[in-house]
């Protein structure tokens, strides 16, 4: 995704920057400067004079793309900023971006240079200093830090422009039978050229589409978005917002938003337009939900209908301290009027008040839903004062106490759904006030016997506390901030729990069929929401999977059961893709902007990999739950590592990364400080007999990117590497390798014998190749892409290895992944090396050293080199594509407990035996490996890019017998795993 985006950036960067220079800006202000997209003549006398005197930089374009394709929206926002004056000024990009989202990438082109920002994990009790603004580092006060504002500001040379481009992902949740999509227009000035385009492409038919007025809420997107939408029964036909056009054709819609800056001016002079609200649903059947499978991963849509609602106990407690005194307490008294009032014959419910003292309205017992009761509860709730201070743990055990003895009276129903719907404005003051102790009096006065809900109140409230109160008791924490509609808000937030439909759900998919699936069991399933499941395919080429889901609906269980053809899926879901990325590339020519149709490009080429995606986006939700629920420090290292490898695997953004980039050095004089530079070493590296030699069959070379490679050198030189070119110097490789299709090569040199085998893994599979995590700290995966076979093979498919990760953990941690374009390296500093530049990188203990288009060598500690061939093809055929090949140079300082599938035969020695001839058939040679005896039949094979030939035992059928275990225990889970033979996978 960065590769496209930046070489995109690049394809029209120079462009765009250069028509400025050309133009030779005059001091005397001439509208056409400012890029409008109307005649200057039309603009009318108040919005010339706004503009004009702007002394800060001028947003000439803000384009702002979203493809939302299954639920899951892919943004990239595109803004351009203009310095009209001679000398340096500081240009801001703010942004703001839903909570529930994550940035995966931020970008800046100013003077003509790139600036691309790196994801890094985020050192213990460091504070981040660059890339987020409005954000909140973690704490005893938050679950997760909130990343609403992204903010960058950088210096922008006198008569020049700034392009920006951030990129952000997330999963739309339903909520009340809709999806909702927030896009934030708050450029805080009045902007030459603004659009929005906004694509939603579905396998099922889009219905219920809303474009809703633009929200003008305060600043803070979290307040706006959990406003609940309203049921879509409910007719509603809200005033489109000025020049939007809808075009929606069954699977496909297209909504833009662009009016010119008159029209913007007519809402408002001072840049702060509001929200940008699309509500949709989708139409879908009764059954076991809606299946997507693409490129070895699987996304699961579970949303029944028309179920009866299940009976519930619930128990409120609601906090009376002095602190809710005035707004807080009257909007409280408000939402909780309305409660009552949509309680369902069936229920039955309880009040409790707490502040210094805590009262119970109904001691002892819940009551039913009766015109008497409601009566009853409404005075009770209308005499609530507040005062004094806040009983958290008193509070919450008496619900749980009042609860859980009811559920043990004959008056319960054993179908019921029972739960605590809990809300504060404050932090404990009164009682027990450790938030350790609180939950763990919660974890014992509850007994996993009901759900808690918890809702915060303005700023001074344990958001931590509140968050980790829900997720260890099956429910969740809404925030409800200070300027925010709290009235609304609990209503909303009670809509979305208040009709359970389904408990005790559980979601199994075929044994062994598919592996490190996220979530599937739930505790409740409500009406209007959606359960979602990811996981990965161990085998793609299975014909069917068969899906389960068991629940339970009132007195009844309910089991729902099919066999899902995995091809029929496959095909279906890159047709949408497909249709996803066409509408991406072409629908936003209507705009009319040359910026818009690439930033639809850009995003087409990573929503081709979106169930991917999905999967790695609720599997970094997940980790964080589980991190912030652990009960032992184990346990939270193991979920905050886990989820911090995911987070580089996707270049997520999320509480356990940072994103840094450098910022642009302007001289005194208004112009950008020269470009540091890298004077070439004496030799130029070449490939002779006597060196490691290059890829030659077929192949061009490939033509460097300047301004990518420049960037990625000065990046390196401005963190404090030592970059230089490799001067030429002598590579031993042994035979030990996994290249080509992959073919795998293990040399045996005290046995003097070379043996080899294959995997027919599938596209998506990421291989162990070396595990030495707990000794010399050094593990190596290999991902695997697909191609067609060629002509006449007997094979169906071919398999390569598209990326190679290095895990280093000694003497400090540091991560290399390399690709056929680039290597990027991430220890303490972060930097991206292209691979048709030859330059090393020298960090300690750890070296990386590039051929340019030929080959990357690591080197660990002086005594362990991995050498890792890029194999690219300029013209490739339909059955090429670009790939690595893996060679262990020196292993001499990896362990004798070694494993992977290379690994694992460094130090054992292997020999061949002959078995006696059987009746008619020949005697057979089979090799003896670990007490094993492994058939074997003499082949060739060609290693080093083709250039030599060697003789090798042969192993079929996946190498059965030769390694220890099976193919599908190499599996890992994502490119940094660092799992362990034989105790399964350990992410540290």
């Amino acid at each position: 995704m960065l590769v496209t985006l930046l070489t995109l950036l690049l394809s029209f960067s120079g462009t765009l920057l250069g028509q400025l220079e050309d133009s030779e800006l005059e001091d005397d202000v001439d509208l056409a400067d400012f890029g409008l997209d109307i005649a200057p003549r039309r603009v009318p006398r108040q919005v010339k004079t706004i503009i004009t005197k702007e002394t800060k930089p001028h947003i000439q374009e803000l384009s702002i793309k979203t493809t939302i394709i299954s639920r899951y929206a892919f943004t990239a926002v595109y803004c351009s900023l203009l310095n009209r004056y001679p000398a340096a000024s500081e240009g801001v990009f703010q942004f703001q971006i839903p909570a529930n989202a994550y940035i995966s990438n931020f970008t800046m082109i100013i003077g003509g240079r790139v600036y691309q920002s790196e994801v890094k994990p985020k050192e213990k009790r460091v504070k981040q200093e660059r890339g987020k603004s409005g954000t909140k580092e973690p704490g005893d006060a938050s679950p997760e830090p909130e990343v609403e504002v992204f903010r960058m500001a950088a210096k922008i040379p006198g008569r020049n422009r700034a392009v920006f481009l951030l990129t952000y992902e997330e999963l739309l949740q339903r909520r009340l039978g809709r999806y909702e999509h927030v896009t934030s227009l708050r450029p805080m000035q009045l902007v030459s050229r603004l659009s929005l385009d906004v694509t939603i492409v579905d396998h099922s038919p889009i219905t219920d589409l809303e474009v809703l007025p633009l929200r003008n809420g305060k600043s803070n997107a979290a307040a706006n978005t959990a406003t609940a939408p309203k049921p879509p029964n409910i007719p509603a036909k809200p005033e489109l917002p000025i020049t939007t056009v809808i075009k929606n054709e069954k699977n496909v819609c297209e909504i833009t938003f662009s009016p010119n800056i008159i029209q913007q001016a007519k809402i408002t002079t001072s840049g702060i337009l509001g929200d940008f609200v699309i509500r949709y649903d989708v139409q879908r059947d009764m059954g076991i939900g809606d299946i997507q499978v693409l490129n070895g991963h699987f996304v699961h849509y579970f949303a029944p209908k028309d179920l009866p609602a299940v009976p519930k106990n619930v128990v409120f407690v609601i906090d009376t301290s002095a602190s809710m005194l005035g707004t807080k307490i009257r909007q409280t008294k408000d939402a909780l009027f309305t409660i009552l009032r949509d309680l369902r014959p069936g229920d039955n419910f309880n009040f409790i008040s707490f502040s210094n003292k805590i009262k119970v309205w109904q001691p002892n017992r819940l009551v039913p839903v009766t015109p008497l009761n409601i009566r009853d509860a409404k005075k009770f709730i209308y005499m609530l004062a507040p005062t004094g201070g806040t009983n958290i743990d008193g509070a919450i055990r008496t619900g749980s106490s009042l609860l859980r003895d009811y559920l043990l009276g004959p008056d319960s129903s054993p179908n019921s759904v029972s739960l605590i719907i809990f809300l504060t404005d404050g932090r404990p003051t009164v009682g027990e006030i450790q938030s350790v102790a609180i939950l763990g009096n919660t974890r014992s006065a509850v007994q996993e016997k009901f759900c808690i809900f918890t809702i915060g109140i303005g700023n001074d409230v344990d958001y931590r506390l509140l968050e980790r109160m829900a997720l260890e008791n099956c429910g969740m924490m809404r925030r409800i901030n200070e300027e925010a509609d709290a009235s609304a808000m609990l209503k909303g937030f009670y809509n979305e729990i208040g009709t359970p439909l389904l408990s005790d759900i559980r979601i199994n998919y075929t044994e062994n069929s598919v592996q490190y699936v996220t979530q599937n069991l739930f505790t409740n399933y409500f009406n209007g929401s959606e359960i979602v499941v990811a996981g990965k395919l161990t085998n793609e080429s299975a014909e069917s999977l068969h899906v389960q889901v068991t629940a339970s609906n009132n007195d009844k269980s309910i089991i729902l059961e099919t066999d899902v053809p995995l091809r029929n899926r496959q095909i279906d879901t890159e047709k949408h893709v497909k249709l996803a990325t066409s509408a991406m590339a072409t629908g936003v020519r209507a705009l009319g902007t040359d910026t818009t149709q690439k930033l639809g490009v850009a995003l087409g080429s990573v929503a081709e990999d979106f169930v991917e995606r999905v999967w790695g986006f609720l599997s970094i939700k997940e980790g964080l739950r589980s991190r912030l629920r652990s009960q032992t420090s184990k346990d939270r290292e193991g979920h905050t590592q886990q989820a911090t490898n995911l987070s580089m695997t996707y270049h997520f953004l999320t509480p356990l990364t940072n994103i840094a980039v450098e910022k642009p050095e302007v001289l005194t004089d208004g112009t950008m400080a020269p470009a540091p530079t890298i004077t070439p070493g004496a030799g130029e590296a070449t490939s002779p007999a006597d060196e490691l030699p290059g890829d030659t069959d077929d192949r061009e070379p490939q033509t460097p990117d300047r301004d990518l490679n420049s960037q990625a050198l000065s990046q390196s030189n401005t963190i404090g590497k030592v970059v230089r070119r490799p001067t030429k110097k002598f590579i031993t490789l042994s035979k030990t390798s996994a290249d080509g299709d992959p073919h795998f090569v293990v040399e045996f040199p005290l046995s003097k014998l070379t043996v080899c085998f294959n995997i027919n893994g599938e596209p998506g599979h990421i291989l162990g190749l070396v595990s030495d995590h707990k000794y010399s700290g050094v593990t190596v995966n290999g991902k695997l892409i697909g191609a067609p076979a060629p002509p006449g093979s007997h094979k169906q498919q071919r398999t390569y290895f598209s990326t190679i990760t290095i895990v280093v953990d000694k003497p400090q941690r540091a991560y290399i992944e390399v690709t056929p374009k680039k290597v990027i390296l991430d220890g303490r500093d972060r930097i991206v090396l292209p691979c048709h530049s030859t330059v090393s990188v020298d960090c300690g203990a750890l070296s990386v050293a590039i051929v340019g288009n030929s080959n990357v060598t690591v080197t660990v500690g002086g005594n362990i080199s991995f050498v890792i061939l890029l194999h690219q093809y300029k013209n490739p055929a339909p059955y090429q594509r670009d790939h690595l090949g893996f060679y262990i140079g020196n292993n001499k300082g990896l362990s004798h407990n070694c494993h992977g599938l290379l690994g694992q035969f460094l130090y054992e020695e292997v020999g061949l035996a002959e078995l006696p001839a059987q009746g008619d058939t020949k005697p057979s040679l089979v090799l003896k490996v670990k007490n094993r005896s492994v058939p074997v039949v003499q082949k060739s094979r060609r290693i080093y890019s083709g250039t030599q030939s060697v003789d090798c035992w042969f192993a079929r059928n996946n190498a059965a017998k030769l390694i220890d275990g099976e193919y599908k225990d190499y599996l890992m889970s994502h490119m940094f795993d660092t799992g362990d033979w034989p105790h399964g996978t350990n992410r540290v």
